[in-house]
């Protein structure tokens, strides 16, 4: 049997070695606690990124103006062919 000593009296070593032993992970767990973003707080972020949204082209309306711009062409220039 092991007589018992102090932890002060334990050499670097076997310090080292006790604390290992009741060293354990945390596993999935991430315990930083955290708390929900304020909804109602200004986030400059969120404010530059929404008046980029209002000058930023949204895809496929040039492509469709193209085509129905091309489609009335096509239109009106039949229609004046044929009453003239």
């Amino acid at each position: 049997m092991e007589t018992y000593i102090p932890y002060e009296k334990l050499s670097k070593r076997e310090k080292r070695r006790l604390d290992n032993q009741g060293r354990t992970t945390w596993g999935g767990l991430n315990p930083v606690t955290r708390k929900p973003e304020n909804s109602r707080a200004y986030n400059r972020s969120k404010a530059r990124n929404w008046k980029r949204e209002i000058h930023e082209p949204i895809p496929g309306i040039l492509f469709a103006s193209c085509a129905i711009l091309r489609y009335n062409a096509l239109c009106s220039g039949e229609s004046r062919r044929r009453s003239g």
